[in-house]
């Protein structure tokens, strides 16, 4: 099996209502996917985290760059071709943009090797679990939403089942450092600290003590701004708080883990294994998050795995984009023996509700099973590329 074509597809859908977590606002929803084609036939599929700007920049790394690296070579010799990417590449950097075309080209590799070897990833890579337990990630910013009717949104999950839910925190305009302030869109569903206060209430009384709350910042708080709002929610029993502070500010993270009960879970932000191997080092976070789509493939992310796994610490992934993002990272959270919680966004997206012949199913019980098909096992609903397509 050798490789003679790399191709990509570049998908958009634009939400009904705009949506926005603590810095970002989100009109649309975006996805680069990536297909890895060989001599015998087999097509393997990928994603690039396409956060930050537009598809054509990515594309054009991932087409221009990258994948004549890979024609002509065995897939099986996955370890050979990512160094190969990111050492001929390295002038490019070595995190962000590049870190996520080949996280795409990566995952579309291990999905070939799965076929090859007539085995899902999950189990080739190591099969810890075949069963995952799935977290909801919501309450996200939108319009004029108040702690009412985010109560009955965050309510709804915890009747359907989910153990564990997580809600956006941080979009607020009123704070000096914020970086909101430089983002588009600053005064888009903007609250206040003590509002942002009395919607992590309002979720705790929606889903009562039994559930796990989480809350993601999304980078926007200093650390004393996060140190703040976490004694001010301190009798919320919150279950971790994510992204606290810039992902650059080791110190400031590592100073709030010392500091909190609370564990503090990142940095999906981070890219490669070095960004995460400082954040480990400095004990700046008591969870890990890579996310296969955005930090290196899985390539890279089971190196990151074991890494947190040397230290005792916990890999819950960052999952926000495609269905392919959702089903690769699970047969990487599947695999370990220090994973788990597949985050489930549960904001309207076709790209990832519809994107697959066989749908993702979350269970009555909160639970999601991997699928037995080998590689990543799932099939792209022809439907809805072509009706979400960008020509």
């Amino acid at each position: 099996m050798n490789i003679t074509e790399v191709t990509t597809l570049k998908l958009r859908y634009k939400l009904p209502r705009a949506m926005a977590d603590s810095i970002h606002y989100m009109p649309e929803r975006t996805a680069l996917l990536v297909q890895i084609h060989t001599d015998d036939g087999r097509v393997g599929l990928g994603e690039c985290a396409a956060y930050g700007g537009g598809l054509e920049s990515l594309e054009a790394i991932v087409l221009g760059d990258l994948a004549p690296m890979l024609i002509g070579e065995d897939p099986f010799r996955v370890e050979l071709l990512w160094s190969r990417m990111a050492s001929r590449s390295h002038q490019r950097g070595t995190a962000g943009l590049l870190m996520m075309a080949i996280s795409g080209l990566d995952i579309a590799l291990w999905d070939l090797i799965g076929q090859g070897a007539g085995a899902p990833l999950y189990k080739l890579l190591g099969g810890y679990r075949d069963t995952l337990d799935a977290y909801a990630s919501a309450g996200f910013y939108s319009g004029d939403k108040g702690p009412e009717q985010l109560a009955e949104e965050i309510g709804s999950y915890a009747a359907r089942g989910f153990h564990t839910i997580k809600i956006k925190v941080g979009r607020n305009a009123d704070l000096m450092m914020n970086p909101l302030h430089d983002m588009w869109a600053p005064d888009y569903a903007a609250v206040t600290l003590e509002e942002d206060v009395e919607r992590v209430r309002a979720a705790r009384r929606a889903i009562g003590p039994k559930v796990r709350l989480a809350i993601d910042a999304n980078n926007a708080w200093t650390p004393s701004v996060a140190l703040r709002f976490m004694r001010l929610v301190a009798d919320q029993d919150i279950f971790w708080l994510e992204e606290p502070v810039a992902t650059n500010d080791l110190a400031g993270s590592a100073e709030l883990a010392h500091l909190l009960e609370t564990p503090v879970a990142g940095y999906e932000t981070a890219t490669g294994l070095a960004a995460f191997r400082d954040l480990i080092a400095c004990r700046a976070v008591d969870i890990v998050q890579p996310d296969v789509i955005w930090s290196g493939g899985i390539t890279e992310c089971r190196k990151i795995a074991a890494l947190a796994q040397a230290h005792g610490l916990p890999v819950i992934p960052h999952i926000f984009s495609s269905a392919v993002s959702t089903i690769a990272n699970m047969h990487f959270i599947a695999s370990l023996p220090n994973g788990g919680l597949p985050e489930f966004d549960q904001n309207p997206n076709p790209l990832r509700s519809e994107l697959f012949e066989e749908p993702i199913v979350v269970s009555d019980r909160g639970t999601v099973r991997l699928p037995e098909r080998s590689g990543l096992g799932v099939t792209l609903n022809p439907d809805t590329i072509a009706r979400y397509a960008v020509v």
